[in-house]
C-alpha cells in the first residue's frame, strides 16, 4: 500500500473520530445550540488538523446538526419551536409506519431481543433512581431498533440519515424529565407487546400515540420557558 493511501486511511479515521466526538457534544449540549462553528477553535479544542475537521463538519451538515448558510458560515442548529414541531410530526408519521412494517417483518428472535433491550433500559432507569431514561445510539436505542427492522430501506435511510440525530438531540432533554421516565418505558413495553402479538395496526397506533404524547410534553415545556423569558 502506498504512503498516500495510508495517509488517506489515517485522515478518514481521524475524521470519523472527531465527527463522533463533535456529534455527541452537540447532542448533549456541550456545544450549545446556535453556536457559530469556527474551524480554528474546533481544531484546537479537538486537537485535529483542518482537513479531517472539515470532513467531519460536512458529515454533521449531512445529518442536519450543523447548518451552513452563504455569507454567514456554519452554526449548530437551534431547536426552536417550529423545528421541533416539524421533527415530531415527521417522527409520528414515519416511525408509526415503520413500526407497522416491523411488526410484520421482525423474527421472533428480533422481538425477544427487543424485550431484552427494554429489560436493560429498566435496569438503567432503576440505577438512576427513576430520574433518567437515557439510551445509547443505534441498536441499543428502542426507536432505532424498531425502524431498522422495518425492511423498507428508503424509510430506514431517511430516518437514520435525516432525522435520527436531530431527534436524539430533542430527546436528550425530555429523557431527563423524571415524570416522563416511567410512562415512556410503559409505552415501549406496550408497543413490543403489540408487535409480539403480530398486530401491526395496534403497534402503529401505540407508536404514534407515544410520540405524540412526547411532543405534548416538550411543547408544554417550551411554552413555559417562553412565558418565563
Amino acid at each position: 500500500m502506498s504512503i498516500n493511501a495510508l495517509q488517506a486511511i489515517k485522515q478518514d479515521t481521524l475524521s470519523e473520530h472527531v465527527f463522533q466526538q463533535i456529534k455527541e457534544d452537540i447532542i448533549t449540549g456541550v456545544i450549545p445550540q446556535g453556536q457559530k462553528i469556527g474551524e480554528a477553535g474546533l481544531a484546537k479544542s479537538y486537537d485535529i488538523s483542518r482537513g479531517p475537521l472539515r470532513e467531519a463538519l460536512h458529515k454533521l451538515e449531512s445529518i442536519n446538526l450543523v447548518d451552513r448558510r452563504p455569507h454567514s458560515g456554519s452554526r449548530v442548529i437551534t431547536l426552536d419551536f417550529a423545528m421541533m414541531q416539524d421533527v415530531y410530526q415527521m417522527r409520528e408519521a414515519m416511525e408509526g409506519f415503520a413500526t407497522r412494517l416491523a411488526c410484520i417483518a421482525m423474527s421472533q428472535s428480533d422481538i425477544d431481543n427487543l424485550y431484552r433491550l427494554l429489560e436493560k433500559h429498566e435496569s438503567s432507569i432503576k440505577q438512576s433512581e427513576g430520574k433518567r431514561y437515557l439510551q445509547q445510539e443505534g441498536s441499543l436505542d428502542f426507536h432505532y431498533y424498531i425502524f431498522s427492522k422495518c425492511q423498507n430501506q428508503w424509510l430506514i435511510d431517511y430516518l437514520n440519515n435525516k432525522l435520527y440525530q436531530v431527534l436524539r438531540m430533542c430527546r436528550h432533554r425530555s429523557s431527563q424529565m423524571p415524570f416522563r421516565v416511567e410512562p415512556a418505558l410503559h409505552d415501549h413495553y406496550a408497543i413490543v407487546d403489540a408487535i409480539n402479538n403480530r398486530d401491526p395496526e395496534l403497534a402503529e397506533i401505540l407508536m404514534r400515540r407515544h410520540i405524540s404524547g412526547a411532543w405534548k410534553i416538550v411543547k408544554n415545556l417550551l411554552d413555559k420557558e417562553k412565558i418565563e423569558e
